[in-house]
């Protein structure tokens, strides 16, 4: 009896360790494309595909950035830096990880005749010159003291492997993990990679899983079948910790949500229009009933105090319906038909709670909307390749690199995304971006952020938190930009 008792307590142990050899980590949306340099959902497509290629920096739980491919990096003058790379890393196929692969990704990415959807990031990027197989060289056409960061961002491919296969439906690793089953739409698995050039990650398998529905991924949660979820509601993370099972939590993010305005399409050109907007809509309340108190409101600026080039400065547009109607009356819009209100689901915390609510206080001010859920990838579809956005939209945006100089971006003159082109506005961003003075570079950034915020191409609105539940069997640093990686946790204890 004795040896029979003995027999089953290691049975147990032995099932212990080899359930904690594997994590699965739930995703809200299914992944678009399996390119890297394709997508610029960083918590989505590039959180899972940073399992499978390689990086010449990463930015850690802890926020700061950290080598990988390349193990240190300097910058030789106002337009060039210098990194040197891991001797001896490889691809799954044999091919080399190293400066000529450094070298082809860049081209690749700033290709002006096929652009990729990432080649906005390196606009300044000239080219790449190899200096030895370890040592490689980015050229700017003007400072880039941000190219650190945003390479943070930027995964390499297999040059020779890419020439005959397709990025965007295969995978050829060279990260800490290899691909070894997608499944359409439900899941993602994955086995630790054992050539990996860098440390070996906690966990050997990983499974990504697409639960849309909050309600499901906390069931998954508390049942134990998956061990991490986010974007959950802020009234359900109580619940969570009181399962015995995992711990709900919430930490302060770098995206902001507003409503995006598209000011090619009348009447959002009218900046008096836009202004009105922003006073309509009473985002105290917002904040404290649909997030408990978890989200801020935003200071008249898509940037958090995280953000290099925030301006302290900036207060929000207060809630006031009376002037609202008043600027409104004198701007002189016609209103004899809704405005389109587009909203991509389940993408951003409490999204389609937040979008019925503003709706409803635009209403109060005498502003119809149409009300057009869709599902993500139709509404980036329609954001990016169509440049077809409706007049105005739900939208969240934030940028890894934590600087101005990649947010801003987005609202810069002739930039796709854009939809608003201000002169003023482009010529602080250029300043701000054209000197590595960090203390000219913030009074640039504080310039733009001022500007936008008096010109309100979005109603400025809050700073979406970043809120989870994990299960008490993995070891898990909250971090508030984005990126959902199994090899930044371990199993508990």
């Amino acid at each position: 009896m004795r040896h029979l008792g003995y027999t089953a307590v290691l049975a147990a142990l032995l099932g212990s360790a080899a359930a904690a050899q594997d994590v699965t980590l739930a995703l809200t949306n299914a992944v678009n494309t399996l390119d890297p340099h394709q997508s610029a959902s960083v918590g989505l497509d590039l959180s899972v595909l940073s399992h499978v290629y390689p990086s010449l920096i990463l930015r850690g739980p802890d926020m700061e950035l950290h080598p990988s491919l390349a193990t240190e990096w300097e910058a030789v003058d106002d337009l060039t830096w210098r990194f040197k790379l891991v001797e001896g890393a490889k691809f799954a196929n044999g091919e080399p990880i190293d400066a000529n692969t450094v070298a082809w990704n860049i081209a690749r990415v700033t290709n002006k005749d096929n652009p990729t959807r990432i080649s906005s990031w390196f606009t300044p990027v000239t080219g790449a010159t190899v200096i030895s197989p370890t040592e490689v060289e980015i050229k700017t056409s003007s400072p880039y003291p941000a190219l650190p960061a945003q390479l943070s961002m930027f995964m390499l491919l297999p040059p020779e492997w890419a020439a005959s296969h397709d990025p965007a439906s295969e995978t050829m690793s060279g990260g800490p993990y290899v691909i070894e089953r997608v499944t359409p739409g439900d899941s993602i698995t994955m086995t630790r990679n054992p050539d990996f050039f860098g440390e070996a990650p906690a966990f050997e398998h990983v499974t990504f899983r697409t639960i849309p529905e909050t309600s499901s991924a906390i069931a998954a949660l508390v049942a134990g079948e998956v061990d991490f979820i986010n974007k959950i509601p802020p009234s359900e993370l109580p619940r969570i910790s009181a399962s015995g099972v995992a711990k709900g939590g919430a930490v302060p993010s770098t995206r902001s949500v507003f409503i995006k305005f598209n000011t090619e399409k009348p009447p959002m050109d009218n900046k008096m229009f836009r202004q009105a907007l922003n006073y309509a809509v009473d985002k105290d309340a917002i904040v404290d009933v649909l997030f408990g108190g978890e989200a801020e409101v935003s200071n008249c600026q898509v940037m958090t105090p995280a953000y290099f080039g925030y301006n302290p400065d900036l207060k929000p547009y207060v809630y006031d319906p009376e002037k609202a109607e008043e600027m409104i009356k004198e701007s002189g819009v016609d209103l004899s038909r809704p405005l389109e209100f587009e909203v991509p689901t389940a993408t951003y915390l409490q999204g389609e709670e937040v979008a019925q609510a503003v709706a409803q206080m635009f209403a109060d001010v005498g502003v119809q909307t149409e009300y057009r859920a869709m599902e993500f990838g139709a509404y980036m579809d329609k954001y990016r390749k169509a440049h077809d956005l409706g007049q105005m939209s739900l939208l969240g945006q934030a940028w890894p690199t934590i600087d101005a100089d990649g947010l801003l971006t987005l609202f810069k003159p002739g930039d796709q995304y854009a939809y608003w082109n201000d002169a003023n506005f482009g010529a602080a961003l250029e300043a701000g971006n054209a000197t590595t003075d960090p203390d000219a570079r913030k009074a640039a950034y504080a310039d733009a952020a001022r500007i936008m915020c008096e010109e309100a191409p979005v109603v400025f609105m809050y700073a979406q938190p970043a809120t989870y539940g994990v299960s008490n069997k993995v070891d898990y640093t909250p971090r508030g930009d984005d990126w959902v990686r199994a090899f930044d946790m371990k199993p508990a204890g």
